[in-house]
C-alpha cells in the first residue's frame, strides 16, 4: 500500500506564500500607514503578482483602481518599465497624500505618477481607448462589474485587468447574498463568458481574478 501522504495546513500554506518574497522598508512603511488609515493593503503575495504581470507585459501605461496608501502602487511601479505611467484613482485624498509619501520614500519619480482623486467610474470614461497594458482593481467590491466593462474598452491587446480580493465575502458560499458577494460572483461570470478576456482565477491571498483581452 502506498502511504498516506502529510496534508498541509492551509493556514501553514498561506503563510508560506505570503512570506516567500520579503517586502522592504518602503512597503512595510506604507503598508503601516495604510492601517492606520483604515485602508488594507493588497497582501504580499498580491502584491508580487502585480509586479510579476507588470514585469511580464513590461507595461508602460497602468491603471490602478484604489490607490489606497500605495502599497499595491509601488508593486506595479517596480514591475513596470523605467518609463512607465502609473493613473491610480481614489476618492480620498488622505490615501492619495499617503501613496505620494510612498512613492517619494521609495525614491519613485514625480513623472512616473498619475494621481487622480474621484470617482472611478467618472474618471474612468474620460482615459483613452486601448491605450493601457494593464488595469487593476481593488476598490469598492459592488461597483466590480461595471469596472470590467470599462476595463476591457481601455485594454491594449495582449493587455491584462485583474480584479483583487475576489474571493472575500465568503463569495464561494451561495447562501451568501449580500452585495459584495453578489457582485463578486457577478464579475466572475462576466469576465468568464466574455469573448474578449482570457481568464483565470487565482486563489492568491483573498483571490485574484486575472484576464488578457484577446487579439
Amino acid at each position: 500500500m502506498t502511504p498516506d501522504l502529510p496534508t498541509t495546513d492551509a493556514a501553514a500554506l498561506r503563510d508560506y506564500v505570503e512570506g516567500y518574497l520579503v517586502e522592504d522598508d518602503a512597503l512595510t512603511t506604507a503598508r503601516a500607514r495604510g492601517l492606520e488609515l483604515g485602508c488594507p493593503a493588497v497582501e504580499p503575495a498580491s502584491g508580487a503578482m502585480l509586479q510579476f504581470l507588470a514585469a511580464a507585459l513590461r507595461a508602460r501605461a497602468v491603471v490602478e483602481i484604489g490607490t489606497g496608501a500605495g502599497v499595491s502602487g509601488l508593486y506595479l511601479l517596480r514591475g513596470m518599465a523605467g518609463d512607465g505611467v502609473l493613473t491610480s484613482i481614489d476618492v480620498d485624498p488622505e490615501h492619495q497624500g499617503a501613496a505620494k509619501r510612498a512613492f517619494t520614500d521609495a525614491r519613485i519619480a514625480p513623472g512616473r505618477t498619475r494621481l487622480i482623486m474621484g470617482r472611478a467610474l467618472d474618471v474612468l470614461p474620460r482615459l483613452t481607448d486601448a491605450a493601457y497594458d494593464l488595469l487593476f482593481v481593488d476598490a469598492a467590491r459592488p461597483e466590480y462589474p461595471s469596472y470590467h466593462e470599462h476595463g476591457v474598452r481601455l485594454l491594449r491587446p495582449g493587455g491584462v485587468i485583474a480584479f483583487d480580493r475576489v474571493l472575500f465575502s465568503g463569495v464561494a458560499n451561495p447562501a451568501r447574498r449580500d452585495a459584495e458577494a453578489l457582485a463578486l460572483r457577478e464579475v466572475a461570470r462576466a469576465v468568464r463568458d466574455d469573448d474578449r478576456l482570457v481568464p483565470v482565477l487565482l486563489p492568491v491571498a483573498d483571490g485574484m481574478l486575472v484576464a488578457a483581452r484577446a487579439g
